[in-house]
């Protein structure tokens, strides 16, 4: 993923003056209807001067709403938040269908004179909770023998494209206001909210494609985190932004940290395997196995992240096995 000198999202790497940039972690920005998410990280990247940026999970440009963007050394979260819940509220536009399943689309189906009932939807979207199958927009970023399919779509093909499991852990009707419907929808990673309005619509029977999309949470980043780009720049200006960009070790989920000596520090570093004589003494608390945990340098210095590999047996952990692995080291 960082490989070739690049961050993600194709943005430069520069350990060292990363290493010396005060931004360092997360700032979540209200993306702006019609901004790419690459355009976000960009204006971001430059407002900023940031050497490293990137997000964690694009947004169509049609879609506004929750976009964590991650600084320098920030970036190194990136993988351990990718597979977390994401929270819509999605607009499908009833008995109309498009070809890329969206608004942006070309109108190829329409149902005048419509006639539904909210109990009619309330009973369609029962279907569609739990573990669900569906197939990718052909216009999407999905790759196939390194062409984004979009491209071959817009060409005149019809690529394959398998179907793919994906969970909606929740899905509510918020409004219902004929030929628009609103509906909150909590879902795991790599779910196309486009293709569900449009499952959504054929199961109704009428055709529907999705209106309008805001993000209002990407695993544990929330909408009221989420600045403006016009708050954003202001603050820029203002000199105050780094009260909205939050640190390292707040930008993900763990499961305890720890605070290690300078020796264990080099070792954390050198990637190598920690074991019980590593940690501090008298250190009892402990976690089960393949759980995330912190290591810090000092109180506020975060080092790394690593995996527990053993879980707790009695009332002593072993000193002959390793109990931690490196899995990132932080430069800061």
């Amino acid at each position: 993923m960082y490989g070739g000198g690049r961050s993600i999202n194709g943005q430069r790497k520069s350990s060292s003056a990363c290493a010396h940039s005060p931004w360092q972690g997360v700032i979540v920005i209200d993306k702006p209807k019609g901004w790419s998410s690459f355009q976000v990280v960009a204006y971001v990247r430059q407002t900023l001067s940031v050497k490293k940026a990137g997000h964690g999970g694009t947004l169509d440009p049609l879609a506004t709403g929750v976009l964590p963007i991650y600084l320098n050394e920030g970036t190194k979260l990136v993988p351990f938040n990718m597979d977390g819940e994401k929270e819509y509220l999605a607009t499908l536009r009833l008995g109309q269908e498009t070809d890329t399943w969206d608004a942006e689309g070309k109108v190829i189906a329409e149902r005048p004179n419509l006639v539904i009932k909210q109990e009619e939807v309330e009973s369609v979207l029962e279907k569609f909770r739990g573990r669900i199958r569906q197939t990718p927009p052909f216009y999407s970023a999905i790759k196939q023998g390194g062409v984004p399919v979009y491209r071959r779509a817009r060409s005149g093909e019809k690529p394959f494209l398998p179907e793919r499991e994906v969970e909606i852990y929740k899905l509510t009707l918020r409004n219902f206001s004929l030929p628009n419907i609103t509906l909150e929808v909590t879902c795991s990673r790599g779910t196309y909210i486009r293709a569900l309005a449009a499952d959504i619509g054929r199961a109704l029977g009428c055709g529907a494609h999705l209106a309008e999309l805001r993000r209002i949470r990407a695993g544990k980043f929330t909408i009221d985190q989420a600045l403006a780009i016009e708050d954003f720049k202001q603050l820029a200006q203002d000199g105050t932004i780094s009260e909205r960009i939050i640190p390292l070790a707040a930008g993900l989920d763990y499961a305890g940290k720890i605070v290690v000596a300078q020796e264990t520090a080099r070792k954390v570093r050198q990637g190598r395997l920690i074991y019980l004589p590593d940690l501090p003494e008298g250190h009892l608390a402990w976690w089960p196995k393949g759980e995330r945990v912190l290591l810090f340098a000092g109180p506020e210095k975060l080092l790394a992240i690593a995996e527990t590999l053993i879980d707790k047996e009695g009332e002593e952990l072993p000193s002959d096995r390793p109990l931690l692995r490196i899995q990132r080291v932080f430069n800061v």
